[in-house]
């Protein structure tokens, strides 16, 4: 059956869903973008097309239905690389089912996944941190401070209207040390004219070793049909990056309950009723050996290439599910491999976990790491500097890490 695939965005996850593509169907993507980004830009595996206003709902519909028209004669898989493309088409759902096919789920759904608090007061099935949900335009409670002490987790309950009302020195998450620094962020966030509630959590203990990715494929029948788990060896450290990771080693993990917390992770977002790509972020708790659900992101997330390194195309599974409708069947993904954004130096230096790091270096004489970013057939002269001066830079940006 002949198909295109629609990406939506130009971040570091619209170019791997790409490459994805084009080393399953030797095929030019095509993406539809607000703003041009490196990652995408500099591509040639892509068709490009660049909406200033594609975030604007009657002009992300209008955009979306000409494209359709443009290629009306094959179906067209949607998919969308971050947080605000994929609410755009949950919204809008019963308008671009019309043209487009993806996973489909209701908008309540998105929103205990999206919005951090509906997450944490609502979405069962699993152990996550303890959380203090607090409006900002009310006093604040300090038993819950005084409860689980310093350090603590600070962050915005719906980080997309969060996004949209900048300021300086803005974080992404913010790790709070003491009553000083927590009502100053408070402050600069209100004057910001943020309005929504602030998540405040525990701070689990640990470096960036101590956090886990686990990724779900849920399909169009709502049964887990991939799942993967690996441990974390580091993440960003620049403010609007935290969280993000950018070395991860599946297949590993030094606590050897695996099966454990895979069966709880499964059953929860099956009983959820969610469909498609799905990450869970956790962390591992010392105090009572649990791993902690963080958050889930209702997509592929910015490392789930490593999949696809290891020989499950997310593209094709996806087109196997919605395009082709196959009867798909459920593989545990333990494969030992390596995804990591940063040059071999930083993970030596900077990875605190001394048996993850001798792991990884194994694996590098094995051509078992890679970068999604690299891509053999996609290797022009102005792409290829700016990844050489990407890496570069990752040395300076670990030498004074925040976390």
């Amino acid at each position: 059956m002949d198909f295109e695939i629609l990406i939506l965005g130009s971040d570091i996850n619209a170019y791997y869903m790409a490459r994805c593509y084009h080393e399953q169907y030797n095929k030019k993507a095509y993406l539809i973008g607000k703003a041009p980004m490196n990652f995408t830009n500099l591509s040639k595996i892509l068709n490009i097309k660049m909406e200033p206003k594609l975030q604007e709902k009657e002009t992300f519909k209008k955009v979306l239905k000409q494209f359709y028209l443009e290629h009306k004669d094959k179906k067209i898989l949607l998919v969308g690389s971050n947080d605000t493309y994929v609410r755009l088409i949950i919204e809008n759902q019963e308008y671009l089912s019309k043209y487009f096919v993806f996973h489909r789920y209701s908008e309540d759904l998105l929103n205990t996944l999206l919005v951090k608090e509906k997450f944490s007061l609502e979405f069962e099935g699993v152990d996550k941190p303890e959380t203090y949900v607090y409006n900002i335009s009310d006093k604040f409670d300090m038993n819950f401070i005084k409860k689980v002490g310093y350090p603590l987790i600070l962050k915005p309950s719906d980080g997309i209207k969060y996004h949209d009302h900048e300021f300086s020195n803005q974080f992404k998450v913010y790790k709070i040390k003491n009553e000083t620094e927590l009502f100053d962020v408070i402050e600069k966030i209100k004057e910001s004219g943020y309005d929504g509630n602030l998540i405040i959590q525990k701070f689990i203990k640990g470096d960036d070793s101590y956090l886990f990715d686990c990724i779900c494929y849920v399909d169009r029948l709502g049964k887990v049909r991939l799942m993967t788990f690996a441990t974390i060896g580091l993440q960003e450290h620049t403010p609007t990056g935290i969280g993000n990771a950018t070395v991860v080693l599946n297949g590993y993990n030094r606590y050897n309950n695996t099966e454990e917390i895979t069966k709880k992770l499964k059953s929860a977002i099956e009983k959820s009723g969610y469909k498609g790509f799905c990450e869970f972020d956790l962390k591992y708790d010392i105090d009572d050996n649990k791993f902690k659900v963080l958050e889930i992101n209702p997509r592929q997330a910015r490392c789930s290439y490593y999949l696809t390194f290891a020989g499950y195309n997310i593209v094709k599974y996806l087109v196997d599910d919605l395009i082709l409708e196959k009867d798909l069947k459920y593989h545990f993904v333990d494969d030992m491999v390596c995804l990591s954004f940063v040059p071999k130096y930083v993970i030596k230096k900077y990875v605190k976990d001394k048996d993850m790091v001798n792991t990884i270096l194994k694996l590098y004489n094995e051509d078992k790491v890679v970068d999604p970013l690299h891509y053999k057939k996609d290797n022009g002269i102005k792409r290829r500097l700016w990844l050489f001066v990407r890496s570069y830079n990752y040395r300076r940006k670990y030498k004074n890490l925040r976390w």
